[in-house]
């Protein structure tokens, strides 16, 4: 197979091994910066060209578009598939996944596991909106931030107030959300591919600090995970309409809770605290289930 990797950085860890993981299976892989890439949108017959030279006869696309880049990197996965291509995750289950409220909003309709969450616009519903979670503490999340940055826990109702008010004095959209203590600072990073889980480890804050991700301090390790929580994730992901996902859960009192749900999830930290061959699942995937024109996002919303 002919498969084109959109990244804009070929150095990184996932994209290399992405590569790699095509090479080893016998297929031709190509890193793309969907960035420049440029669209020619003609009736019948849309193209998309890169450095000056036409991308054609391409099999099937990984998408790895950065949470800052969703708006073009999407209608790149889109054009490709204009044109038949197939892609692992489709423009629309990026789009869907990118936007964390429209992404809660979903889950809560599928009846999947959720912290209590809250959203509001006005500074003046502010004491309703932390009664809405429970009170203090609290989680306060930007809807636009992305690997733990912009989001905040507020240990007493002062602080939640002052801090929300401090975000939409500058027109920032927020998530408040309850602040699940007995997680001990861990979360389950569930990695999804197709409608089964390749993957899992826990990842645990460092001292101090509440947010577990890696690049934060925190450490990981491989975890066994308990059956309703493999149902979890795997349904969190295909509420999204993504065929390959890292669906981040949190052990709460009540059962699983999913936190976030990532549509380009990185493969180092699982793949080394796991010891699995994460992206030659992903390539696998695409050699079970790529055909020309074959798209079909089933999701709504």
């Amino acid at each position: 197979m002919k498969i084109a990797i959109l990244s804009r950085d070929a150095s990184l860890y996932s994209t290399r091994r992405l590569k790699e993981a095509c090479k080893q299976r016998g297929h031709d892989a190509r890193i793309v910066d969907y960035l420049r890439c440029y669209m020619d949108i003609t009736s019948h017959r849309p193209r998309i060209l890169y450095q000056g030279e036409e991308l054609l006869d391409y099999d099937a696309v990984i998408p790895r578009i950065g949470a800052s880049q969703t708006f073009y990197g999407t209608a790149v996965v889109r054009q490709f598939e204009m044109m038949g291509v197939f892609p692992c995750n489709e423009s629309q289950a990026i789009s869907r996944s990118r936007d964390k409220l429209r992404c809660m909003q979903l889950l809560s309709r599928a009846g999947i596991g959720l912290p209590v969450t809250g959203f509001a616009n006005s500074t003046k519903d502010i004491a309703g909106l932390i009664d809405i979670v429970g009170g203090a503490p609290l989680v306060i999340k930007l809807l636009e931030g992305t690997q733990g940055i912009g989001v905040i826990l507020a240990e007493t109702r002062k602080a939640a107030e002052a801090v929300i008010e401090a975000f939409r004095g500058l027109d920032a959209n927020i998530l408040v959300q309850e602040f699940i203590k007995e997680a001990g600072g861990a979360d389950l990073r569930c990695f999804v591919v197709g409608s089964r889980i390749v993957a899992a480890m826990k990842r645990q804050a460092a001292t101090g600090e509440f947010r577990s991700n890696l690049h934060r301090g925190g450490s990981a390790e491989r975890v066994k995970l308990t059956p309703e929580e493999r149902t979890t994730a795997i349904r969190a992901a295909k509420t999204m309409g993504l065929n390959v996902a890292g669906v981040d859960l949190l052990r709460s009192n009540h059962g699983p809770v999913v936190m976030e749900v990532n549509s380009s999830p990185g493969l180092e930290g699982i793949e080394r605290a796991t010891g699995k061959d994460v992206a030659g699942k992903i390539v696998e995937f695409i050699e079970k289930n790529g055909a020309h024109g074959k798209t079909k996002d089933k999701a709504k919303g």
